[in-house]
């Protein structure tokens, strides 16, 4: 099986972000670099470490040793495999960087996440200098020995708290995409950017975890293992055929009958009775379904008019669905999720960037295509997700998407405050 694609090879190894030739104002791709920037003017080593230490950084490593190490299964423990660079004066420099710098991946080399504190215990002992987003207006140096590292572990055990850095809206105000179907279908997977404190317009994806975190988490939330696998999955996500063929049944359903009904109306029978019916016609014309299979199928399609009619009712009370408000299709639970699968794809390095902008752009179209607006697309993700975890319990499966939801539609830098829904 093919583990992974070569791509287009470039120079950008390293990020390279110069600062305004005019003397204005630099602008910068996060709140981090953001407070970094202004930790360089003051000249404030402490407070710029405790900033790193709130959400940790990324460090260069070849992508034939990231997968050795990973089919190897070394300890996690070990010396971080980072690339070094040998400064003139003899020393050798480890050079890091936080999330809105990175460049754009190389087919070559990948960027692995650590906290401070791993870095205290794990970075290589003839590492002499730390060096934090060399060559951009942020960048800062720092030494490496044992009372340095103490320093580190200390503000990492004060300031590091994982859950902070979810369920968050993070935007890179520089260094994204410009307006197109490309920003377009990455703000199509906001939902499980802000759900992992991700940025939604990151088209250089590298992953909230790195490259190790994105083959992970496929493999553990996805069981993709490797680029067939990808292609598989991702191309099922952008057909909408991953989520139960059901779910769209009975909103089709509902929908021929609204359209045809002469008082504009579909009370809860009529839609039930209307679903079976359609549903025993196919069903007789394919041929294949034998009475018990056709009267199992029938009860289940039934009774998902009720659910689909008990969340609808919720979201009304709860915002996410105006005032009479219908979903007409789940179709965004999985053009979210493909959104999502093409960035995973590319920072595992089962994708190309061509494809993966490929993928983000077939989003951006075939959503456009099933939805007017953010908040039509966002109750259509939201019903999916619940219809697949939450099973009628309103908890946190509904409960921290519609956080999610709120944010987002509100954010003033978040995705569908800035990108419009339809085209020009």
């Amino acid at each position: 099986m093919d583990t992974g694609v070569e791509d287009e090879v470039h120079d950008e190894v390293f990020p390279k972000v110069a600062a305004p030739a005019d003397g204005s104002r630099w602008t910068a791709p996060t709140d981090i670099e953001q407070r970094l920037h202004s930790l360089c003017a003051k000249d404030n080593d402490h407070a710029y470490l405790r900033t790193v230490a709130l959400e940790g950084v990324y460090y260069p490593v070849r992508l034939d040793v990231a997968r050795a190490r990973r089919e190897d299964g070394d300890d996690a423990s070990a010396d971080l495999p980072m690339l070094t660079v040998d400064a003139p004066d003899g020393r050798t420099v480890a050079q890091v960087y936080t999330t809105g710098l990175l460049p754009r991946p190389h087919p070559y080399l990948v960027y692995e996440y650590a906290s401070l504190g791993r870095l205290a215990f794990d970075l290589p002992a003839h590492v002499d200098v730390l060096a934090v987003n060399v060559a951009t207006p942020c960048e800062r140096y720092f030494a490496t020995d044992a009372e340095e590292r103490k320093a580190w572990l200390e503000s990492h055990n004060e300031l590091f708290d994982p859950d902070a850095l979810a369920d968050r809206v993070v935007t890179l105000r520089s260094g994204g995409p410009g307006q197109g179907d490309l920003l377009h279908g990455l703000a199509c997977g906001a939902h499980l950017c802000f759900a992992n404190g991700e940025p939604w317009n990151a088209h250089h994806w590298h992953g909230g975890k790195g490259h190790t975190g994105e083959v992970d988490r496929m493999a553990e939330g996805w069981d993709v293992g490797d680029r067939d696998d990808w292609l598989d999955t991702q191309e099922r996500l952008l057909l909408r055929e991953v989520s139960p063929w059901g779910w769209d049944f009975v909103l089709d359903a509902r929908t021929s009958l609204l359209e045809g009904a002469a008082d504009g109306g579909a009370d809860p029978r009529r839609w039930r009775d209307h679903a079976e019916e359609v549903l025993r016609a196919r069903l007789a014309e394919a041929g294949r379904a034998t009475a018990e299979q056709t009267g199992e199928l029938v009860h289940k399609v039934r009774a998902l008019v009720g659910s689909v009619l008990r969340y609808e009712s919720r979201f009304r009370a709860d915002g996410l669905l105006p005032p009479g408000g219908r979903i007409r299709s789940v179709a965004a639970w999985d053009l979210g999720r493909a959104s999502q699968m093409a960035r995973w794809g590319r920072g595992a390095r089962y994708a190309t960037q061509a494809e993966t902008y490929a993928a983000l752009e077939r989003v951006s179209r075939v959503a456009r295509v099933m939805y007017g607006s953010w908040e039509e697309f966002s109750a259509g993700y939201v019903l999916g997700r619940c219809l697949h975890f939450d099973e009628e319990s309103f908890g946190s499966w509904y409960t921290e998407v519609l956080d999610a939801h709120r944010a987002l539609t509100t954010d003033p830098d978040g995705p569908w405050r800035t990108v419009p829904f339809t085209a020009d």
